[in-house]
Parts: structure tokens; C-alpha cells; sequence
């Protein structure tokens, strides 16, 4: 019944962002157009504007509602997200690199240089957070990571700075932004989420065997390296891909699995599949509620989730114990 009723609300959300925006188009002209694509103003609209940003809006906010649970599954820190580890600063900056040095670069591109930074970024937030010691602990994973996040921020920056073109450009989606979606950037991401979803989803037996501990998740037949390996990659495709899109989206990776723990419990069979759910919800209502309050214009779902995620963070935090994290 839950997961019905999430796909519902997804369905309503979605229904939402093809209705809603600086132009007012009245619902049955939305399903007119939908259904007979005229060439009209307000087919255009719909089909070159709505329709791409609310496909991307459910695959990025899928992928990083999926990655946000993986993270927390993987390093047993209820804090953890890809924002705060790093991973989506990590992608940001490697597309700004790549924008500034090869302007011209195609989508494909922006794509693999995200995915490696995502990947470089993850690799040095976990050798910091160990610290020399046999594991990463939260409280390291957590400090690594916003330091990492700190150093990446300042160094797209500079970037930016030094190139008026490349902020020009560069400047909405650095907030993280749906407003400038395109058909062709949700045929290109879309394939790279699908896939990593999958393996992610796959990945919920042996990581809730882990959730055990190490001795127990090998008792029960399962490689503690091999699953953390295999979870980073997909932690890090699923980042790269959403980030390449729409930019670097904070806080759904962090909400999302928490709200759905309240739902499901911490079975990860069910929480996985529910936060892929639950965060596109979270991802096109910020967005819409973004283009209402800043009428003529709209604030970015960047923005929004921001606004909403920093409360929910400190509450976090001072609901646990330090010596908890």
C-alpha cells in the first residue's frame, strides 16, 4: 500500500511540473498538447521544456535518493550523503574543469569527467576518514568529507572567476538546477542511472548482511570488500550521472533515506527501492515549489532543498549523541 501510494504521489508531482510554470497553461490544454503535438507555443512548452525537466527531475532525483542510502548503508553513518561526502562536489568541479578547458566538449564528455571526479573525490574522502586507522569512522567520514567538499567548492570558484563565460553559463546550475533540461541530457543520463539502480538495488541483501558487521556478513557468505567496492562505483555512477544533469544537488540523498526508515524500517530491500521512489517527490516539488514563490521568475530547486535540508541536518545532529556518531 506505501508503495503504491508512492508512485501516486510521484505521478501527482509530475503531473504538477507539466502544469505549473511562468506560463500558465490551463490542465486539459496540458493533455491536449500531450496527446497532439500541434507545433503550437504552448506545445512547445510542454515538449521542449516540461516534459524534458520533469524526466530528468525523476531519474536525478532517483539516483540521488538511491546513492544517499547506499552511502549511509555503507559507512554506517545516518549522516552520510553524497553532498556532505563530497562525491557531488567532486563531479561539480570536474564538469567546471572541463567547461572552462574545453568549452566545446558534448554531454558525453561532461558526463566521464563527472564520473571521474565523483570517483577521485570518494577515494580521497574515505583514505582521509580512515587516518591511518583499520576503518573509516562516521565522525571522519563527515569531517573528510566537508573539508574535501570545501577545497572542491573553492577551487570551481576559482574557476568560474577567472572565466566570465564559463559563470556565465555555469552560473544556475551550480546552484543545481532542472530550468535548463533537454531531451538529449535525459536520453544520455538516463541509461547510466538505470544500470547503477539496478546493481544498487541488487546490492540490498549483501548490504544488510554487512549491516551485521564484517564476521557475521562473511558468515552469511558475503565479501566486505568486494560489496563496498562494488557500492562505491554505483555510488559514484549514480552521483556523476545527477550531478552532469542537473548540477549539485544537496540534501536529498540525506532527507529521503531518513524519511523512508519511518516507513520501512532499516530493511534495505524495501528502503532502497522506496527512496528511489520518494526522491524524485522531493527533487520536482522543490522545483515547482520553486517556480510559484518567484513568479515571473523561479527559484532553483537547489535552493529549495537546501532551505529544507539544513533544518532536517541540524535536528540530525542534535538528536544523536557524539560519542553515537
Amino acid at each position: 500500500m506505501v508503495l503504491a501510494g508512492l508512485v501516486v504521489l510521484l505521478a501527482g508531482v509530475a503531473v504538477l511540473s507539466l502544469v505549473v510554470g511562468a506560463k500558465s497553461i490551463a490542465p486539459g490544454e496540458v493533455w491536449r498538447v500531450l496527446l497532439h503535438r500541434d507545433g503550437s507555443d504552448d506545445a512547445f512548452v510542454i515538449w521542449d521544456r516540461r516534459v524534458p525537466r520533469t524526466l530528468l527531475g525523476v531519474a536525478a532525483g532517483a539516483a540521488l535518493g538511491l546513492a544517499g542510502a547506499l552511502m549511509q548503508a555503507l559507512s554506517r553513518n545516518p549522516l552520510a550523503d553524497p553532498g556532505l561526502l563530497g562525491v557531488n562536489s567532486g563531479a561539480a568541479a570536474a564538469v567546471v574543469t572541463t567547461g572552462t578547458l574545453l568549452p566545446s566538449a558534448g554531454g558525453v564528455v561532461n558526463i566521464m569527467f563527472a564520473f571521474a571526479g565523483a570517483g577521485l573525490a570518494t577515494t580521497v574522502v574515505y583514505a582521509l576518514g580512515r587516518g591511518g586507522a583499520r576503518r573509516a569512522t562516521p565522525v571522519r567520514l563527515v569531517l573528510a568529507g566537508m573539508a574535501t567538499s570545501a577545497v572542491l567548492v573553492s577551487f570551481t570558484a576559482a574557476l568560474t572567476l577567472l572565466d566570465d563565460d564559463s559563470a556565465n553559463s555555469l552560473r544556475f546550475w551550480l546552484v543545481g538546477s532542472l530550468a535548463a533540461a533537454k531531451a538529449d541530457e535525459v536520453a544520455l543520463v538516463t541509461p547510466f542511472i538505470v544500470v547503477a539502480a539496478v546493481a544498487g538495488v541488487a546490492l540490498s541483501a549483501r548490504l544488510n548482511a554487512l549491516a551485521l558487521g564484517d564476521e557475521a556478513g562473511r558468515a552469511l557468505g558475503v565479501h566486505p570488500g568486494r560489496v563496498r567496492a562494488v557500492t562505491l562505483v554505483v555510488v559514484t555512477i549514480l552521483c556523476g550521472a545527477a550531478t552532469a544533469a542537473i548540477g549539485p544537488i544537496t540534501f536529498v540523498g540525506l532527507m529521503v533515506p531518513h524519511a523512508v526508515r519511518l516507513l520501512t524500517g532499516p530493511d534495505l530491500r524495501w528502503l532502497l527501492p522506496f527512496s528511489m521512489l520518494l526522491a524524485p517527490v522531493v527533487l520536482l516539488a522543490s522545483d515547482v515549489l520553486g517556480r510559484v514563490v518567484a513568479r515571473p521568475g523561479e527559484l532553483e530547486a537547489g535552493v529549495v532543498t537546501a532551505f529544507v535540508g539544513a533544518p532536517l541536518f541540524i535536528m540530525l545532529v542534535r538528536r544523536r549523541k557524539m560519542a553515537d556518531l
